[in-house]
């Protein structure tokens, strides 16, 4: 994760580079002063890529070196399991529907449709955590 990391922090540091070179032209090309949505813009995604960078590092300090993190790894080293992948959930599907009623909800300010909206979100949110989670075995 140390390269994903990275990777994070150079876009974080061209990101908020370019924030200021925008500042700049703007400043100097408008005659009303910069132009502050597309600053703020820019300075928020450098904010973002620094935030996913910075959780990609901390996780990479606490975890085994992966195949791509080492120098002498070879192919063969990251062929195995990866991992659990769900093979298909109507969750996203619910959630996803959800999140649209809310943001319908919160565009015409209709609060009883936000509050239901809200409730279904986390619904359906805690569906699609604990899809896979049966409970203590009883053996």
């Amino acid at each position: 994760m140390k390269v994903e990391a990275r990777i994070f922090f150079i876009v974080a540091i061209f990101a908020v580079f370019m924030a200021g070179v925008y500042w700049v032209w703007t400043a100097l090309a408008a005659t009303h002063g910069a132009e502050p949505v597309g600053i703020v813009a820019l300075f928020l995604t450098g904010g973002l890529a620094f935030l996913a960078g910075s959780y990609m590092q901390f996780v990479a300090r606490r975890i085994e070196p992966r195949p791509e993190d080492r120098e002498d790894a070879e192919i063969s080293d990251g062929a195995g399991e990866l991992g659990f992948f769900s093979p298909g959930s109507y969750w996203p599907i619910s959630m996803a529907a959800t999140a649209a009623l809310a943001a319908l909800g919160l565009a015409f300010f209709h609060i009883w449709l936000l509050v239901i909206a809200l409730v279904a979100l986390l619904i359906t949110i805690g569906g699609l955590v604990f899809e896979y989670h049966t409970g203590p075995s009883h053996d």
